[in-house]
């Protein structure tokens, strides 16, 4: 018995679940027969992927198509993160927007924009679950963000951008439950 025990690769999970095992008061045969069975369950659902790579080239080629036909591609749609590569080209946001659930991280790969940030939402809406809008922020701070420039939006700050020229950056937004 010894040896399958060494060998199974769901040891550390076993030992890890065993102190719980102990405060719920089950034996060790109550323990690994619920071990065994946890792990034939888990055994059937598939892994999800551990990471995703996107190499230089990769981006690089996404970046091309972009600029040749400006727009979004949604490079993650995860359930905590999205990640978004984008081109605009002479496009400037009506209304500030601030979100209650998530945050953004911009990094600008090829050229500028403006960002006004912060201040007080004039007139404000809500136009979905943890989606605001409004006309106007009183007190807002304008920054230019040009090439290599990082910014981070925390979540519940209002904030527009306005491009003149063309400006391509990665959108980077952890979320989180409402």
């Amino acid at each position: 018995m010894r040896s399958v025990i060494v060998n199974d690769p769901t040891r550390r999970r076993f030992l890890r679940g065993m102190p719980a095992a102990a405060a719920a008061g089950l034996t060790l045969c109550d323990a690994l027969a619920f071990s065994a069975s946890a792990n034939s369950q888990n055994a059937a659902a598939p892994e999800a992927p551990a990471f995703q790579l996107f190499t230089a080239q990769q981006i690089s080629a996404d970046i091309k198509a972009l600029q040749e036909s400006p727009g979004n591609n949604n490079l993650v749609q995860g359930k905590n993160f999205t990640v978004v590569l984008t081109t605009e080209v002479g496009k400037s946001a009506k209304e500030f927007e601030w979100h209650e659930g998530r945050d953004h991280i911009f990094q600008i790969l090829e050229g500028s924009t403006v960002y006004e940030l912060g201040g007080e939402p004039q007139g404000g809406r809500n136009i979905r679950i943890g989606e605001w809008l409004a006309p106007a922020s009183e007190g807002a701070t304008t920054v230019t963000l040009h090439r290599g420039d990082m910014l981070v939006i925390p979540r519940g700050t209002p904030h527009r951008r306005s491009t003149t020229g063309s400006v391509t950056f990665t959108l980077i937004s952890p979320q989180s439950g409402q």
